[in-house]
């Protein structure tokens, strides 16, 4: 069987591969206006890393395709599932109803000849302290996780507390919390407050800051003296939703980047690692003892943790895996309905966009710079003859060298992010 696009496969892979490792997310819209109308499937290559953009002004189902490539992924022959893994982070707890089928949308299922259906292999994971609470919301939690503070350097805590090298109380961290470092041992957040409370040489109204600081940080609920194995996430075949949609403090995005900076760094990691020990296998024709599987990172609401204009602390190790990532097996696929506001680093490593409808001339700018001279024609002319279909939207290939619009299929399973009624 063939079809005629496979969105993300270059000509080479589709000759050896065909169709296998692919994923069905819509079909091609042909004609505009009134004439528009659907013909061929259009597939997704779900063999090799990629790094991916979804983007498109605020309803428009950014979400919903996140968890139609997640859905495919799912869907996958054992033997290619049991290779890969996803970890989604999801910021507006939406994604754990991929546990359920979806009812909701029964009719347009049939108008696309499928069928509701729940995601097996989903499992969700939220911050430990919260897990009562999720419990009593009825939101089916699988795994409580937590963070040790010793993970992170100094850097990262003046990242997360937005504080600079000069500021007062940004060096009296830096310098206690390296200390704590140099000893070797691992340490709590208790640990770090007692360190700076013993530090002769810094005055009390810093003191007094720096431990305001930290108490805040320990009242997250996300951190613990072990912290959590994120080789635990990473599953063969399984998909692991982290839910810090209910993270309230007034720092809840510094302890999300916190989160997210630990996850990217581990997973990067880990298939590092992997990456040289099945080279190795090849070689020496001996298997390999623990073989890690390929890691697909989805992030929603992505500008808030590899934003444009400063770094947080979830930057650098997201812009690593955007870099680096393809060669030991790691993929990104970044949610937003900003793409001017994610890093200019990422975008231009993207090598797949699906870009609903954008009117924001700076995010279709955004856009444009990912565009590769081989398609010098006007975005906007795209984006403007669009549909005005519900999933309506085009599509960016670097691999294929081709822009095309496509109608993205409807959801398998429940999709809790709708936008609420009132009635």
């Amino acid at each position: 069987m063939s079809y005629e696009t496979i969105v993300g496969r270059s000509k080479d892979d589709f000759e050896k591969y065909q169709a296998q490792g692919t994923g069905y997310v819509g079909k091609h819209i042909v004609g505009t206006g009134e004439d528009a109308h659907m013909t061929t499937k259009v597939m997704f290559d779900l063999l090799r890393p990629h790094m991916i953009l979804i983007t498109g002004k605020r309803g428009t189902g950014k979400s919903y395709l996140g968890g139609i490539l997640v859905e495919e992924f799912c869907q996958l022959p054992e033997e290619t599932r049991k290779n890969m893994a996803v970890v989604l982070i999801d910021t507006m707890g939406i994604f754990w109803s991929m546990k359920f089928p979806n009812e909701q949308q029964f009719q347009d299922l049939e108008g696309w000849k499928l069928q509701p259906k729940a995601m097996d292999n989903v499992k969700v994971y939220a911050p430990q302290a919260q897990m009562a609470e999720f419990e009593a919301s009825g939101i089916p939690v699988d795994h409580g996780f937590s963070i040790a503070p010793y993970e992170f350097s100094a850097e990262d805590w003046l990242l997360a507390f937005n504080l600079s090298r000069t500021d007062p109380v940004g060096i009296a961290l830096e310098k206690n919390i390296n200390q704590m470092f140099e000893k070797g041992d691992k340490f709590s957040i208790s640990d770090m407050i007692t360190k700076i409370r013993d530090d002769s040489d810094t005055s009390t109204d810093v003191k007094n800051a720096a431990e305001n600081l930290l108490t805040v940080a320990n009242q997250w609920g996300v951190f613990s003296e072990e912290g959590a194995n994120v080789d635990f996430m990473v599953q063969p075949g399984q998909v692991s939703v982290v839910d810090v949609s209910r993270l309230r403090s007034s720092q809840a995005w510094s302890v999300r980047n916190l989160l997210v900076a630990i996850i990217a760094r581990r997973i990067y990691q880990m298939r590092l690692v992997a990456r040289k020990e099945e080279e190795i296998a090849k070689i020496t024709g001996e298997p390999v003892k623990d073989k890690k599987p390929l890691v697909w990172m989805v992030i929603d609401e992505a500008h808030n943790f590899i934003p444009s204009e400063y770094d947080t602390v979830s930057s650098e190790p997201l812009k690593v895996i955007s870099k680096q990532g393809r060669e030991p097996g790691v993929s990104l696929t970044v949610i937003t309905q900003m793409p001017n506001k994610i890093h200019q680093d990422i975008l231009s490593q993207t090598d797949v966009v699906f870009s609903y409808r954008l009117t924001s001339r700076d995010d279709l700018a955004a856009l444009h710079s990912v565009m590769q001279t081989y398609h010098s024609d006007d975005l906007w002319k795209y984006i403007s003859t669009l549909p005005r279909w519900p999933g309506a939207a085009i599509v960016l290939d670097d691999n294929l060298e081709k822009i095309f619009t496509v109608a993205i299929r409807p959801r398998l399973s429940w999709h809790a992010g709708g936008t609420a009624v009132v009635m």
